[in-house]
């Protein structure tokens, strides 16, 4: 004899000793009535533990994810209990028992749908905290993680339906094969779409850039305003914005000003031929004196000054110091702070910069 047949025989023997003589159909009534409220009981129990227990234990986290993701979840899981009390209570129906096929697989069914749901919300929830957080940095666009999000939960329903499929003990290889067939023919009429779109998430994977950075792509340089599916948008530094594709991104070589944890700053300058030896042998020390870290803000180090050349009009001299800011205007204002003290300092020494001259021998 089956569990649900003793059940039935428990509650007709019980009621019988109260004096109420049941019929079978009736007990098993009350037999699945009583299954079914006893998992209603016990989901409003896990719930319970849910919304008293867990929630409190994830209040006190320093992160809210764990918050969303128990906020998200716990009604379905409740209703999963349901389902579940509901398919076991119906087992004690004996006037079901010819369609109990029928049942049994649409209650799988809804569990699978209620299963797929669920991880569909904590995908959302994790791929919306981690937007936020990138919001926070402005790095890279929202849209991309929308669409993001949008393809794993197709990925998810798909899935899914090929489960239910296998419940229903359809044949998938002709599913497989349609659906291949079908992804190759739109993977070619949105080749180029869909090479961008591609090559947006390896842009956001990969992050050779982010929003807000300064780059240059061959003869264009600006900064990086937007980073769509199909295209980034840089505003250049004349103030026009420029839109590429992001396939053109990924294939060309990019420099990130951003990226870097140095500048390198190399310039020149040529002092006149009737410059005396010993000031020329000054010149060195008067620039490491000038270009000194703890005189000017931002200078990280000089490396060399040297005399370089003889020039056709000049003795040339080639420095090379590096800058501890990424910002260009900074790297500027420094440039032009350190030239105002070299040319006050040539003027006390009474070191002529040259120009370009020529010099005319006539022979007479």
């Amino acid at each position: 004899m089956s569990f649900g047949a003793n059940l039935v025989e428990i509650i007709i023997e019980f009621f019988r000793n109260l004096g109420v003589n049941l019929t079978e159909g009736t007990a098993e009534i009350i037999t699945s009535l009583l299954i079914f409220a006893i998992f209603i009981i016990a989901g409003w129990i896990v719930y319970h533990i849910f919304e008293r227990y867990f929630s409190k234990w994830a209040e006190k986290t320093k992160t809210k994810l764990d918050d969303e993701i128990l906020r998200n979840i716990k009604k379905p899981i409740y209703y999963i209990v349901i389902i579940v009390g509901a398919n076991f209570g119906l087992e004690f129906l004996s006037f079901f028992q010819g369609y109990r096929g029928a049942i049994q697989v649409t209650f799988i069914l809804l569990e699978i749908l209620l299963v797929a749901f669920i991880i569909t919300r904590v995908v959302n929830v994790l791929i919306a905290w981690y937007a936020e957080k990138e919001a926070r940095k402005k790095r890279m666009s929202e849209h991309i993680l929308f669409v993001f999000k949008k393809i794993i939960n197709a990925f998810i329903y798909i899935i899914a339906f090929l489960v239910v499929l296998a419940v229903l003990k359809i044949d998938l290889s002709g599913v497989v094969i349609g659906m291949g067939v079908a992804g190759i023919a739109i993977a070619f009429a949105l080749q180029n779409v869909l090479s961008d779109v591609f090559s947006a998430f390896s842009i956001y994977f990969d992050r050779p850039f982010e929003i807000g950075d300064f780059i240059i792509v061959g003869d264009y340089s600006g900064t990086v305003q937007k980073i769509g599916m199909k295209s980034t948008r840089v505003k250049l530094l004349q103030g026009e914005e420029l839109v590429l594709s992001n396939r053109e991104l990924t294939t060309a070589s990019v420099r990130n000003f951003k990226k870097m944890s140095r500048r390198r700053i190399s310039f020149s300058f040529g002092v006149t031929y009737n410059t005396p030896l010993k000031k020329l042998e000054k010149i060195p020390g008067i620039i490491q004196n000038i270009i000194d870290p703890e005189k000017i803000e931002h200078v990280h180090s000089l490396d060399r000054v040297h005399f370089t050349e003889f020039g056709d009009f000049s003795l040339n001299f080639d420095i090379v110091f590096y800058m501890n800011t990424k910002d260009y205007v900074k790297y500027r204002d420094t440039q032009q702070e350190i030239n105002f003290k070299i040319k006050e300092a040539f003027e006390k020494e009474g070191i002529e910069m040259a120009f370009p001259t020529q010099t005319i021998f006539l022979n007479k």
